[in-house]
C-alpha cells in the first residue's frame, strides 16, 4: 500500500465516527436549555420550535429553564456541556449584553458557542401614555429638549432589552434622561400607563392590544420596516433616528466545539420546523419577524451585536451591575 493509501485509509477511519453521529442525530433526547423563566416570549419560541423538532426527529427535544443571573446559568450550562448535539441554548439579545452587565462571565460569549440559527426578531414600541399627549416622535423629542434631564424612561431592568432600545433612542435624538429600572415588564408597564413615565419601549406582541383599546400611544416602531400589525406607526427611521433602530432576536445556539455536520443538521432541521405554515402563524401572532440568515450570517449578526452593545454601554454610561 502505497504512503498515499495509507493517509486515506486514515483519513477515511478518522471521520467516519465523524460522519456517522451526524447521520445517526438524535438518538436519544435533546435538552433544550432556556435561560428564562417559563412563559415569556423567549419560552414560548423555543416550545414551539422544539415541539415541531420532537415530531420530526423521532426524539424528544425537552424543555429546560435553566433562569437565574440574567440567563447566565442557563448559558454556561450549556457552554460546558459535551458538544455532541444534545444540549442546546435558546440564546436572545439579552444573551449578547451579558458582556457588559457582568464584570466577569463564567464563559466567553463569542468563543464557548456556536450561532445555529435564528428565530426571528420583535420590535419595540416607543410607547407613552395618552395623557401625555404625544402624538409623534417629534413631539416627544421637543418635549426633552424644552426640559433637559426632567424626562423620565422606564426598563424591565439595567441591560434588558428595553433599556437598551431606549439607550439607542436617547441617544440618536441626543435628548437628556432619567432611566427608571424596574424588577420586570409588568411594573415598568404599570407606571407607563399611569402616566409616571414619559416612555418606554414594549415588545410589539404585548403592546398591539394597549394600543388598540388607547391604554397606551405608539409612536414608532424600531425596526428598519414598519410592523404589519402596525401599519400605521412610523418607524425610528422614518421619524428621521435610523441609529434608533433595534430589533429583539432569538436563536438557536451550541456549544462551540460541536461537528459541524451535527450543527448543520440542526440547521437544516430548525429551517424546516420554521417554514412550517402553523410556525409562521404563531410567529406572526407573537409579532416575530423572519430572520432568515445561514449560521455563518447569524455568527456574524451575533458577534456585531454584542461590539455594537459594547460601544452603546460605553456611551451611554451603562455600568456592569457586579
Amino acid at each position: 500500500m502505497s504512503l498515499l493509501h495509507r493517509w486515506l485509509a486514515v483519513c477515511i477511519l478518522v471521520l467516519a465516527p465523524v460522519a456517522a453521529q451526524a447521520q445517526a442525530w438524535p438518538t436519544k433526547p435533546v435538552r433544550f436549555v432556556v435561560p428564562f423563566p417559563p412563559g415569556g416570549t423567549t419560552d414560548i419560541l423555543a416550545r414551539l420550535v422544539g415541539q415541531k423538532l420532537s415530531e420530526t426527529q423521532g426524539q424528544q427535544f425537552v424543555i429546560e429553564n435553566r433562569p437565574g443571573a440574567g440567563g447566565n446559568i442557563g448559558a454556561d450550562l450549556v457552554a460546558k456541556a459535551t458538544p455532541d448535539g444534545y444540549t442546546i441554548l435558546l440564546g436572545s439579545s439579552t444573551f449578547a449584553s451579558a458582556v457588559v452587565l457582568h464584570k466577569t462571565l463564567p464563559y466567553d460569549t463569542l468563543r464557548d458557542f456556536a450561532a445555529v440559527i435564528p428565530f426571528g426578531a420583535q420590535p419595540s414600541v416607543l410607547v407613552t401614555a395618552p395623557s401625555k399627549g404625544f402624538k409623534t416622535v417629534a413631539d416627544l423629542v421637543a418635549a426633552a429638549k424644552a426640559r433637559p434631564g426632567a424626562m423620565n424612561y422606564a426598563s424591565a431592568g439595567i441591560g434588558a432589552a428595553s433599556h437598551i432600545a431606549a439607550e439607542r433612542f436617547r441617544l440618536a435624538t441626543g435628548i437628556v434622561g432619567q432611566h427608571v429600572p424596574f424588577r420586570g415588564p409588568n411594573e415598568a408597564l404599570a407606571e407607563v400607563i399611569a402616566g409616571r413615565i414619559d416612555f418606554y419601549f414594549l415588545p410589539l406582541a404585548p403592546a398591539l392590544p394597549l394600543v388598540k383599546n388607547g391604554q397606551l400611544t405608539a409612536l414608532a416602531v424600531s425596526t428598519p420596516q414598519r410592523a404589519p400589525s402596525m401599519p400605521d406607526v412610523p418607524t425610528t427611521a422614518e421619524a428621521g433616528y435610523p441609529a434608533a433602530s433595534y430589533l429583539f432576536w432569538s436563536g438557536l445556539f451550541a456549544p462551540a466545539k460541536t461537528p459541524a455536520e451535527v450543527l448543520g443538521r440542526l440547521y437544516d432541521e430548525g429551517r424546516k420546523a420554521l417554514d412550517l405554515p402553523n410556525v409562521q402563524e404563531s410567529l406572526t401572532k407573537l409579532g416575530v419577524q423572519p430572520m432568515r440568515l445561514t449560521s455563518a450570517e447569524f455568527q456574524k449578526y451575533f458577534a456585531d451585536d454584542v461590539a455594537e452593545t459594547v460601544k452603546l454601554a460605553k456611551e451611554a454610561g451603562i455600568q456592569p451591575t457586579d
